[in-house]
């Protein structure tokens, strides 16, 4: 498998992973508060992240570098998991995962934002196919007048587009290692969520073994995994293209919501699972030919210039 179609299959495993925890959010939102169920999950998070820096070879102390992207991104993950989880717990998981799903339209705004040489026009008409299809997948359910959960899915997913914006600005070309950086952010989420989750511990020690389940789950799989597996698939692909990749959520909450939720799959949410799919590849492929484009046209202009690789070293 060839490195391009190697990360593209992460972040699409990423995908599917968040797509399946609107509803594991949910369920644990019903039997905690929203705080204690973020406490939790940052703080299995961190210590399964310690564990593994402790078990791995060679340099365990974290740079300077990491240190200093660490904190940032720790912070807007911290706020991008606030929002979305009170979003999911005055929403419907489908909703929830529907309207997260704009962050491919937001991200490459605020990519370009500051840089010569935008992307093409038919990105934006894929991403257009994109909001289309995140329309009649609404529909498909009946449209009603915006929630308050669903208006903070909405705010979610303006902080989650610049929080993918900055994982790429803050990592790439530079030698930060993905688990140091995520053992960083889930330390800040930790220590964040700790004091107003404090009064509430009791409570989670005595949670049944089915929300501990989603609470693992929350933790190792929908944190730990998808935020290495994020952060790594980001640092050699774009922060535009990462984000159509992961614009599949949707898709796979809507699966989740059929597989388990009990919901039905009608004639307009296939139609726009097609369109979803359609114009997630058709932009990628857009996103790829023009950064192939920009790369020959600076080889063009500058054949004499040694190009040193920004890959950093993997997980």
């Amino acid at each position: 498998m060839s490195d391009v179609r190697r990360t593209d299959a992460v972040l699409l495993l990423v995908a599917i992973v968040w797509g399946s925890s609107y509803l594991s959010a949910q369920t644990a939102t019903a039997a905690l508060p929203v705080l204690l169920v973020l406490f939790a999950r940052y703080a299995l998070s961190a210590l399964a992240c310690l564990g593994l820096c402790l078990s791995r070879r060679g340099a365990r102390r974290w740079t300077r570098e990491e240190l200093r992207a660490g904190v940032p991104l720790g912070l807007t993950q911290a706020a991008v998991l606030i929002v979305e989880t009170y979003g999911v717990a005055h929403t419907t998981a489908a909703n929830a995962g529907l309207i997260i799903s704009l962050t491919i339209v937001l991200t490459p705004l605020l990519d370009r934002a500051g840089r010569s040489g935008g992307l093409p026009p038919a990105f934006y008409a894929a991403t257009g196919v994109c909001v289309l299809a995140v329309g009649l997948l609404m529909s498909g359910n009946g449209f009603h007048a915006p929630r308050l959960g669903d208006l903070l899915m909405l705010g979610a997913a303006v902080v989650r587009a610049g929080h993918v914006v900055l994982v790429g600005r803050l990592t790439v070309g530079r030698a930060i290692r993905p688990l140091h950086l995520t053992t960083v952010q889930t330390l800040v989420g930790t220590v964040l969520f700790l004091p107003a989750a404090g009064a509430d511990l009791p409570t989670l020690v005595r949670a049944d073994a089915a929300t501990w389940t989603q609470l693992v789950y929350l933790a190792l799989f929908c944190s730990v995994f998808a935020f290495l597996a994020q952060t790594w698939a980001v640092q050699r692909s774009s922060a535009s293209r990462a984000s159509l990749l992961l614009g599949t959520e949707p898709l796979w909450a809507v699966a989740v919501g059929i597989a388990l939720g009990g919901e039905r799959l009608t004639v307009l949410t296939g139609v726009g699972a097609a369109l979803m799919l359609t114009g997630t590849y058709w932009g990628q492929a857009v996103e790829r030919a023009h950064r192939t484009e920009q790369r020959t046209e600076k080889d063009l202009t500058c054949p004499s210039t040694t190009r040193t690789s920004t890959t950093p070293t993997s997980v």
